[in-house]
């Protein structure tokens, strides 16, 4: 099983990065994590078969995570011709959100005739919920709920864990997200400058022996963080990159 950086940026494309969205590709597991507006772009990039994916978590309503998704359900509509189902999960309102997604970005698409069955499921917070060969718990984190109820989740499938905060400054919920993960993906907006709604390193870095991830890559970096990468003791992404679980 590995997992592929689509995208790692933050909302603004600082240092020409790519909006949020990750590849978990198993034996019995083909799932994007986020969809941010531009992955449609970065997935061509990479040559990813966008009609072998199954799934599409979401983890909040934020274009830079979700904004994607309406390139990607045209293109399989009206491009790839894709007849395989897809499943769209994420928090509570997904249902309402996804036709007002659509429309926003495609007027006149909401009601789209496709060729393939889509499945719209809210995922239920605090608990482990079975998506397909994944066992996935979404975590309420502390961003903004405006575009939520904001989500980090806890994946496990094939033996491993991954854990992914999804944007947040810190709160403890991260504690059980990362725990002893295999992979433990959390975003790092800024150095040391308090930002709401963000994570601050230094603020992890604090905590970090509550966590104990076995790996931790920093996503989601601003301009300041991206500046000060030399200066740190941990992994960072990189779009494209590839890590082997």
């Amino acid at each position: 099983m590995h997992l592929q950086f689509v995208g790692c940026g933050d909302a603004f494309g600082s240092g020409g990065r790519f909006n949020t969205c990750f590849h978990l590709v198993g034996q019995g597991i083909n799932a994007l994590v986020d969809c941010g507006a531009t992955s449609l772009v970065s997935l061509n990039k990479l040559a990813i078969d966008r009609n072998t994916i199954d799934v599409i978590f979401i983890s909040h309503f934020h274009a830079d995570h979700v904004g994607g998704v309406p390139f990607f359900i045209l293109e399989a509509t009206h491009v790839l011709k894709r007849e395989r189902p897809l499943t769209i999960a994420g928090p509570p309102g997904l249902k309402a959100r996804y036709p007002e997604l659509m429309e926003a970005a495609f007027p006149g698409t909401k009601s789209l005739q496709m060729r393939f069955p889509l499945t719209l499921r809210e995922l239920e917070i605090g608990r482990r919920n079975a998506v397909g060969a994944v066992q996935v718990t979404p975590h309420h984190v502390l961003h903004d709920d405006r575009a939520g109820p904001c989500l980090g989740f806890r994946f496990e499938a094939e033996g491993k864990v991954i854990g992914f905060s999804g944007d947040s400054e810190w709160t403890d919920t991260l504690v059980n997200i990362g725990r002893e993960a295999d992979l433990f993906i959390c975003e790092a907006y800024m150095r040391d400058k308090p930002v709401k709604t963000h994570m601050v390193l230094s603020s992890l870095e604090r905590r970090l022996n509550l966590i104990r991830p076995k790996r931790l890559v920093l996503t989601h970096m601003s301009t300041d963080m991206l500046a000060r990468r030399g200066e740190l003791a941990f992994e960072t992404a990189e779009d494209g990159m590839i890590v082997e679980l």
